[in-house]
């Protein structure tokens, strides 16, 4: 999952959460508020009958005092502005038949649903009546009690909780929707930084990132350049280890070839020339045939051993593109496959691309792999045609690209693990270029690609 929708996600459920607790801080106060409703006007309605009681007290003083309230004139519309909508108050003592004066609770707000009405007075309770003193100095001018309507301080708590969730909803939106934006915004870098990083392990080690705004994001890009740089350093020390250990290779095969050419070939020669002197001698004394044969066999081992000490000779000294060039050595590759025996599988040789300036180390390089690959091909496979591709890819990334495909069978995986020196040398020779070597199934056998920069 991206890091932006994770980011989005938890974002989301914050707002939710947050959303539910306002929700619930919004019931409860709503629901709380009737009693604080109920207080103020029981409060208010008191201070209204104790003004009133004082002026009936100073203008029948010669009355009792228990009997100045209540009056005909504490009911009315003025002390109905004074009762809060969804509460009843009464005076007590009362006198006969008299109702209790009701604030306007009609209308007041939506019907709450079934549930609302039920859960909320079990989770928070009812409500209770507030009774207070016409007068704290009088006890006998009598007492206030207010009493909340049940029903209409439902009703108002859940149209307060209604209007409160549609203002948390609006806000809880914005934030999302900015939120997001703004975390959308901040992650906007990382692509630049994957995208990097993807270079790098294409090979470009050296990849530029922009100046970040961010400290942590500047901090990441100051990294992955610094590693990029290390990378780079490192590869390059690399190669040119790999380049060196193959030139040693290369002078120790040189000196190799020598000792062999002139040790072994002139010992070879004088065992030919021994084997013709001896079969000649016997030739002419036809008395002993045993002895000319076995002349003749070792004359014939001698020749065969010789054959092979050339092919090592070839192998060991220079190849034949510092002498030739890149697509003439190729040729004479493939064109002496081809002549060792009719039995031998069909070699096909594309040449793709100008290849006629490619020289040094490149041309060494992509000379050995093919030669490698063609041999690999035709000793340890059972191939019937086998295809060597070498083509030059123009362009920005100039670079030759080498591929040897056969139809023998084989295990693409075992082969790519196997430690044999061929390959071993091969993949040597290709990283010391600052190329890539790849081996994978081909149709009905295996697949060998390189890619030799040429611009390296």
């Amino acid at each position: 999952m991206r890091l932006v929708l994770q980011l989005v996600a938890r974002l989301l459920l914050i707002v939710a959460l947050c959303l539910g607790a306002a929700t619930v801080w919004a019931t409860f106060d709503a629901y709380r508020s009737v009693d604080r409703a109920t207080a103020a006007s029981a409060q208010r309605v008191a201070q209204a009958l104790q003004a009133l009681y004082w002026h009936e007290l100073l203008l029948r003083s010669s009355r009792a005092r228990e009997h100045l309230l209540p009056v005909p004139e504490w009911r009315t519309l003025d002390t109905m502005k004074l009762i809060s909508p969804g509460v009843c108050v009464e005076f007590q003592p009362a006198a006969a038949f008299e109702k209790p004066l009701c604030g306007q609770s009609e209308g007041l707000g939506k019907t709450p649903p079934r549930w609302f009405a039920s859960i909320v007075p079990t989770f928070l309770g009812s409500h209770a009546e507030v009774v207070r003193p016409v007068s704290p100095r009088a006890a006998a001018a009598g007492t206030v009690v207010a009493t909340p309507d049940a029903a209409a301080a439902i009703s108002l708590a859940w149209d307060y909780i209604l209007n409160v969730i549609d203002v948390a909803l609006l806000m809880a939106a914005a934030i999302a929707l900015l939120a997001s934006l703004a975390i959308a915004h901040t992650l906007t870098p990382a692509r630049a930084i994957v995208t990097a990083l993807q270079r790098m392990a294409r090979g470009h080690y050296r990849t530029k990132l922009p100046r970040f705004r961010s400290m942590e994001l500047a901090m990441i890009g100051g990294a992955v350049g610094e590693l990029g740089t290390r990378l780079e350093e490192a590869t390059e020390q690399r190669a040119a280890l790999t380049r060196r250990l193959i030139e040693i290779r290369d002078d120790e095969r040189r000196a190799l070839a020598r000792e062999l050419h002139d040790e072994f070939g002139q010992n070879l020669a004088a065992i030919l020339a021994f084997a013709n002197t001896i079969e000649t001698t016997s030739a002419k004394d036809k008395s002993d045939n045993v002895i000319a044969q076995d002349a003749r066999m070792i004359s014939q081992a001698t020749h065969h051993l010789m054959a092979s000490l050339r092919d090592a000779l070839k192998r060991l000294r220079n190849p034949l593109p510092e002498e030739l060039g890149l697509e003439a050595s190729l040729v004479n590759l493939v064109d002496s496959w081809r002549s060792q025996s009719a039995a031998r599988p069909t070699i096909q040789l594309d040449l793709r691309g100008d290849l006629t300036d490619i020289s040094g180390p490149a041309a060494t390089t992509a000379y050995r792999v093919a030669q490698e690959c063609l041999t690999n091909a035709l000793r340890h496979s059972s191939a019937r045609e086998i295809s060597l591709r070498v083509e030059r890819r123009a362009g920005e990334d100039d670079a030759l690209l080498i591929r040897v495909e056969d139809d023998g069978g084989g295990d693409a995986e075992r082969v790519a693990q196997s430690a044999g020196f061929g390959l071993t040398g091969i993949r040597e020779r290709v990283a010391a270029a600052g190329g890539s070597l790849s081996i994978l199934p081909a149709r009905g056998g295996l697949s060998v690609a390189a890619t030799i920069p040429l611009a390296a």
